[in-house]
């Protein structure tokens, strides 16, 4: 079930750094694509507290915090702040993909990927993450399509591997991928699902629930107690299941528990409708 007062001691309800870079990267997108614009948004969340649940910030990562740190400062522009080392590897762009994903949707997949990669080099700039979030939006983009899920999976992979091996860049970090690239990442036992704060690890136990879970309210309960990161990994794996089977099924007590429930709605009808105009 939902329940408050865990780790970081938040009332039901309450969303953490996921959530939080979601919603702003969707203002962001409302006014339009520009890089400068969203690092400064992920900015006012960070240091002003600008959409949290709380009026603070009470979680973030470090790679994320030294990349918008560097924007801030201005010693760096958005342009430039992701790190690229490979410890920044992080599921701190991932988690916030889906708004992307979403707004590009209608594009080819290579001015997809490019639009995916320059918004997740704001905080993650290292070519692994860059893939990472790269399959999540070839994943949704599937996914949107109507076919079965399998099916948008090994779509989803297919279309990474014709568009990330021929590449140098990312060439040499495709390994790191490998159970993905299998299809058959649903076969895995549950003991052998991870779900840390690495990227490569979120995103295998996202689509493991996904393939495994037959409603979005089950596919979110099998995320959040894989445990560990929690948070983002429910966040991952619920962006896929609701595109999947909708909201059907959730327990209203979890959607009206929500803090700051229709400031999110309005933002989410105002994304929708930009959106809609764009792909239409």
């Amino acid at each position: 079930n939902m329940l408050g007062y865990g780790r970081y001691d938040q009332p039901e309800g309450t969303w953490s750094d996921d959530s939080s870079l979601s919603l702003c990267t969707m203002e962001s997108l409302i006014k339009g694509h520009d890089i400068e614009a969203m690092g400064k948004n992920f900015c006012k969340w960070l240091f002003d507290g600008h959409w949290t649940s709380t009026g603070f910030v009470f979680d973030a990562g470090i790679t994320t915090f030294i990349a918008l740190d560097k924007i801030r400062s201005g010693a760096a522009s958005a342009h430039e702040s992701g790190c690229t080392h490979e410890d920044d590897n992080g599921n701190g762009a991932l988690m916030r993909m889906l708004p992307v994903a979403l707004y590009f949707r209608n594009e080819g997949i290579e001015s997809l990927l490019q639009r995916v990669h320059e918004l997740s080099a704001i905080t993650h700039a290292h070519p692994r993450a860059k893939i990472g979030s790269g399959i999540f939006a070839l994943l949704v983009r599937e996914l949107l399509s109507g076919v079965d899920k399998n099916i948008a999976y090994r779509n989803a992979v297919s279309q990474s591997l014709e568009y990330y091996s021929p590449r140098p860049e990312f060439k040499p970090e495709l390994p790191h991928f490998i159970r993905i690239f299998s299809t058959d990442i649903a076969g895995l036992p549950l003991d052998r699902v991870r779900s840390s704060g690495y990227l490569v690890d979120t995103l295998e136990a996202s689509i493991w629930c996904l393939l495994n879970h037959s409603c979005t309210k089950d596919i979110v309960l099998a995320a959040v107690n894989l445990g560990l990161d929690t948070d983002t990994t429910g966040m991952v794996a619920g962006s896929l299941g609701g595109l999947y089977y909708g909201l059907d099924g959730v327990p209203q007590r979890w959607l009206h528990s929500l803090s700051r429930k229709a400031e999110i709605d309005e933002l989410i009808d105002r994304f929708v409708n930009v959106v809609e105009r764009k792909c239409s």
